[in-house]
């Protein structure tokens, strides 16, 4: 026995036999508290006896009988395993005619000649002792009836043989188990076994059933071929009665098997160790079952409690004992034995009786750290005797923790089942007895939860591709997550083209064994999440294989082939393809499609064509490179099936016929020798068909005919082989010549006078010699009626499609001299034209004048000036002239309506009121109406200083800036004046009357006494004076250097003037319906600064 330990080790290598140790062993372990021992050990040496000898003779059997070859293998320890070899060490086959049973018997339910050999042999492993021992070979011998009556004569006597009568075939019966039912029992825990082998010709079928219930599904399961039945774990409910069914062509039989589930003793409820306190009461309880019904017994420091020293406190009763009032000598140590005829157990409990105070053996201040939402778990292991009891409390003065929101486990533990922020803090753990009271403290941190708060998501992605997966981590920041990525549940491939950085993976160049579950895994000390998405990687197709031609017929052909792996796309479809390597070699043509399920497809072939094939898969992806090429397939010659297309006859000159047509391909011609006949006749006439037979062109000019007359025409294919069927008969037109005559009796129709109407006689169809395009009308103005001037002529032409016989002239001018011709069109050209016919066209209405000016302003008068219209449509009969003044509020006047002679350019309007706008209305007249008219605005004047300084400055007074500089000098002046009053009361000159008599303000000027006008204003930065007496320029243009200061070159755009007292008015700002050739700003207020003066 080892020293310090119970073990006790047997060396029967260098200690004797093994048979010495044999026997049965238990271990017991003593101290001052009392006895405890072992369950009993049983000790056997393994045994693998030898064969007994034995002399085997040969077995000769008719074929079809059945045959059980006995193996009876000697008794070993423990059971040897046993299988059946040939002479190599070749396992010999088994099936459900040939099989091994359970008790190692070879069965054969019916014997074939190919089961004659001399080498069968039973083989006994024995694993313990790692030896196998043979059994001496059986020779087996299947022969004929014939064959087996002639031994039976020559060598063996009637009791040697099986029998020599012929094996008919029979309805099954059971080799074993013998009879109809039979019996087996099986222990608790085992595997149950069951085994029906049946001969029979033809070999039967086994099945299986439970009687009086179901067989257990998951428990269940069936070997050798169905002969033997298992049921693993079987338990009392399995007992019951099995049928097996043995079943053939001629008939059927069932043997039952009883089953009865016995049980060695198992515990229902084993003694627990008792820890009491002087005084206390308690029970141990020994409870097991089995089947028979265990006895029990009780021990106490292992002597059987009968003949065990009495103690007072304990009282047996049955399988219980019970203490009452313990006193410290009541410590012992008990067993419970119960058993069986198939097994014992023997537990021991302790029963210590001690007075101990409380005593925590969890660490002061432990740290707990549970992550929120999950179960917190605060260890209080406690001993104490009495059982202490346990509370626990929160903080320094909290109370103690109630059990509707905590769960407080015996071993002391505090479970809080679902911990949430405000469940941190310090934890107390108070153990108490009637001895005292122990305390320990713990620290609770909840923390937030790991989450994946981006997952990976589902990916398909091409071979050759880049793919990404994303998985973003949140924590709490007092912990340190480590990522890691797992393929399929595990690691990454060692590759490079696998990348992690913080928050992705990335997998570059993905080929086929890339695809699978990638999982993003995020860890902590305290919780794990993961999350995990799907790569598949796809691609097109590969391509199509073993390509084969069957059913070859004249005109079709069947191919078969082989897909190729779709790449985890699925083939959406297949595309056929040929090859015509006589016509067009090296040339792919779409054959056909076919659906994706198909593997063959039925192809209509064209005679006389070379064919091969080849198949493109093709999937969502895309397409598959094509499959390797079929074997070549030549079909037969035939005549063409059909004729050319497209044809025409055409003539390219008056005396001709050209026949074309779209001549059959390599491919269509079905045969050698490819031509085409062409035939024709004229289709009003009687003659017969004219026909000649071409090679293998596309035209054929048919020479001598008469001019523009119909021809039927057919174009026939033929070959070596025959003609393609009747084709189909066109008509055709010879030549065409231009057209002999023109149109007759035409007339116009003037409608108005911009528009005509063209009416002709049409043109004999004989005369026309060729296909009618239409007519067509040449019109040209020969003059202008107003006008005698000679200029260029302009023809205009106008083509009218098909057989009309009026059309409309549009766009005439008015009161214009017009001639036209009409002639007739063919596909050749035009026909002669007809005589020339004359029409006028009657007068319009004028365009508006070509300008309108107003000169010469005056205090009452305005001069106005023009040009006449540029197109006057006619006679000028007068001028309309109207006009209506504008106040200063923008509204118009009463109108004034004035007709003009149409002799006049110039006319003046006097009695004008002065200083005042007026808007001006002006169109020319005919006989036909008013023309367009053109409007002009113009200004009357105050006197001629005024408008010069007006001209000069346009709408300043309106500008805010230059009020506001007005009013500063305004004011200044107001100044000097008030100091120049004050001086000339106090009777001395002032310093400015004497620069004024010296030297004139070059921005105020006097007036001119000879004409009244004031100076011009002048830049504040040119000190030169300005001309005296300016004037606007007769033509009322004022250009733009002699107003720079103008507020309408501000862009304000809002015309203003002063009155003759100084006082601001409001003039018209209207924009002008149409601006004048030149500029209208002498028309605008006089100039501030004389307005200034003014009110100085």
């Amino acid at each position: 026995m080892n020293p310090g330990s119970g073990t006790l080790i047997i060396n029967i290598m260098s200690e004797g036999k093994a048979e010495t140790y044999e026997g049965v062993y238990q271990c017991t372990a003593r101290n001052e508290r009392g006895a405890a021992i072992s369950n009993n050990i049983v000790v056997r040496p393994s045994r693998s006896p030898l064969w007994t000898k034995e002399k085997l003779e040969p077995i000769i059997l008719q074929n079809g009988q059945h045959l059980v070859l006995s193996c009876r293998p000697p008794i070993g320890l423990p059971p040897p395993i046993i299988f059946w070899m040939d002479n190599s060490f070749q396992r010999l086959p088994q099936s459900e005619r040939v099989s091994q049973g359970l008790n190692g018997d070879l069965y054969f339910s019916n014997v074939l000649p190919e089961d004659t050999r001399e080498d069968y042999i039973c083989y006994a492993r024995f694993n313990h002792t790692q030896t196998i021992q043979q059994k001496q070979p059986i020779s087996v011998k299947v022969i004929s009836v014939d064959e087996l009556n002639d031994t039976i004569a020559a060598d063996l006597s009637d009791t040697e043989f099986y029998g020599a009568k012929p094996s008919r075939e029979r309805p099954p019966t059971f080799l074993t188990p013998e009879g109809n039912s039979s019996n087996k029992e099986e222990l608790r825990g085992n595997v149950l076994s069951l085994e029906c082998i049946a001969e029979g010709l033809p070999t039967p079928i086994i099945h299986w059933i439970k009687e009086d219930g179901t067989l257990p599904i998951n428990r269940t399961f069936y070997k050798n071929f169905r002969k033997t039945l298992q049921i693993i774990h079987v338990s009392e409910a399995d007992s019951g009665k099995y049928q097996c069914i043995a079943k053939n062509a001629l008939g059927v039989i069932h043997h039952t098997i009883s089953v009865t589930v016995k049980a060695a003793p198992y515990w229902i409820v084993a003694p627990r160790n008792l820890v009491l306190s002087p005084g206390e009461d308690g029970s141990l309880i020994c409870r097991p079952n089995g089947n028979p019904k265990p006895k029990i017994s009780w021990l106490t420091n292992g002597v059987p409690i009968e003949i065990a020293p009495d103690d007072p406190s304990r009282k047996i009763d049955g399988d219980t004992i019970i203490f009452s009032n313990v006193q410290e000598r009541s410590s012992a140590v008990y067993q419970c034995n119960a058993s069986n005829e198939y097994g014992y157990l023997l537990a021991n409990a302790f029963v210590n009786v001690l007075a101990e105070p409380p005593r925590i053996l969890t660490s002061a201040d432990t740290l707990y750290q549970v992550i929120a939402n999950r179960p917190a778990l605060l260890d209080c292991a406690f001993f104490g005797s009495p059982l202490p009891t346990i509370e626990w409390f929160k903080g320094a003065k909290g109370s103690a923790l109630r059990e509707d929101i905590y769960v407080l486990h015996e071993n002391g533990t505090l479970e809080i089942p679902v911990a949430q922020k405000d469940s941190t803090g310090t934890y107390t753990c108070v153990a108490r007895n009637k001895l005292g009271v122990a305390k320990n403290e713990v620290q609770l941190e909840i923390k937030d939860p790991t989450r994946i708060i981006k997952q990976p998501e589902y990916a398909v992605v091409q071979r050759g591709g880049t793919v990404s997966f994303e998985c973003k981590v949140k924590h709490d920041h007092t912990l340190i997550p480590t990522v890691m990525w797992l393929k399929d549940n595990g690691e990454l491939p060692d590759d490079g083209r696998f990348t992690v950085d913080k928050d992705h993976l990335v997998v570059a160049d993905v080929g086929d064994d890339d695809g699978g579950t990638y999982t993003c895994v995020a860890n902590t000390s305290l919780d794990s999440v993961s999350a995990s998405a799907v790569l598949s990687v796809v691609d097109v197709p590969n391509p199509p294989f073993d390509l084969e031609l069957t059913n070859h017929l004249d005109k079709s052909v069947q191919l078969s082939w082989t897909p190729g792996d779709d790449n985890n796309s699925p083939i959406t479809k297949f595309i056929i393809e040929y090859e015509d390597s006589m016509h067009e070699a090296g040339l792919w043509h779409h054959q056909t499609e076919v659906s994706g399920i198909q593997t063959t497809a039925q192809l209509n072939l064209s005679p006389f064509v070379n064919y091969s094939f080849r198949v493109v898969a093709v999937n969502s992806i895309g397409r598959s490179v094509p499959s390797q090429v079929s074997e070549h397939y030549l079909t037969k010659a035939a005549e063409p099936d059909k004729n050319p297309t497209t044809v025409e006859g055409l003539g390219s000159e008056p005396d001709n016929l050209v026949i074309t047509w779209k001549p059959l391909n390599g491919f269509e011609s079905n045969g050698p020798g490819l031509q085409y006949k062409v035939s024709w006749r004229q289709k009003d006439g009687d003659d017969e068909w004219t026909s000649v037979v071409v090679a293998n062109v596309s035209k054929y000019i048919v020479s001598g005919t008469p001019t523009f007359v119909p021809y039927l025409i057919k174009v026939q294919a033929l070959n070596d082989v025959g003609f393609a069927p009747e084709p189909a008969v066109v008509t055709g037109h010879s030549g065409e010549d231009l057209p002999m005559v023109a149109p007759g009796n035409v007339h116009v129709n003037v409608v108005n006078s911009t528009l005509a109407e063209v009416h002709w006689d049409p043109v004999p169809l004989k005369s026309i010699r060729g296909h009618l395009q239409g007519y067509r009308i040449y019109y040209w103005k020969a003059q202008n009626l107003s006008k005698r001037s000679k200029r260029h002529i302009e023809k205009k032409i106008l083509t009218f499609q098909g057989s009309k016989t009026h059309g409309m002239l549009p766009g005439l001018e008015p009161f214009s001299h017009y001639r036209v011709n009409v002639r007739v069109v063919n596909g050749k050209g035009e026909g002669p034209a007809s005589p020339d016919k004359v029409f006028n066209t009657p007068e319009g209405v004028p365009s508006a004048p070509s300008s309108l000016k107003i000169v010469n302003p005056t205090l009452d008068s305005l001069t106005l000036e023009w040009e006449p219209p540029g197109h006057p449509n006619g006679i000028l009969t007068e001028y309309t002239l109207k006009y209506q003044p504008i106040n200063s509020t923008h509204e118009l006047g009463p109108l004034v309506d004035l007709k003009i002679p149409a002799n006049k350019t110039r006319w003046t309007l006097k009695n004008l009121n002065f200083s005042t706008r007026y808007k001006f209305y002006f169109y020319a007249q005919t006989a036909a109406g008013s023309g367009s008219q053109i409007t002009e605005e113009g200004v009357t004047t105050v006197d001629e200083g005024k408008m010069a300084m007006a001209s000069r400055q346009v709408d300043i007074a309106t500008q805010g800036w230059f009020i506001g500089l007005m009013c500063a000098v305004a004011l200044l002046i107001l100044i000097l004046l008030i100091v120049c009053f004050i001086r000339r009361n106090k009777g001395g000159k002032y310093p400015v009357k004497e620069k004024e008599d010296a030297h004139a303000d070059p921005e105020i000027q006097p007036m001119k006494e000879d004409d009244g006008t004031f100076g011009e204003y002048s830049d504040a930065e040119d000190h030169k004076p300005l001309k005296k007496g300016s004037r606007t320029p007769s033509d009322r243009t004022v250009k733009k250097e002699d107003s720079d200061d103008s507020l309408v070159d501000y862009g304000e755009g809002v015309n203003g003037q002063f009155n003759e007292d100084g006082s601001f008015i409001g003039q018209y700002s209207g924009k002008k319906e149409k601006e004048p050739a030149e500029g209208n700003e002498s028309s605008e207020a006089p100039s501030p600064v004389n307005a200034m003066n003014s009110f100085v």
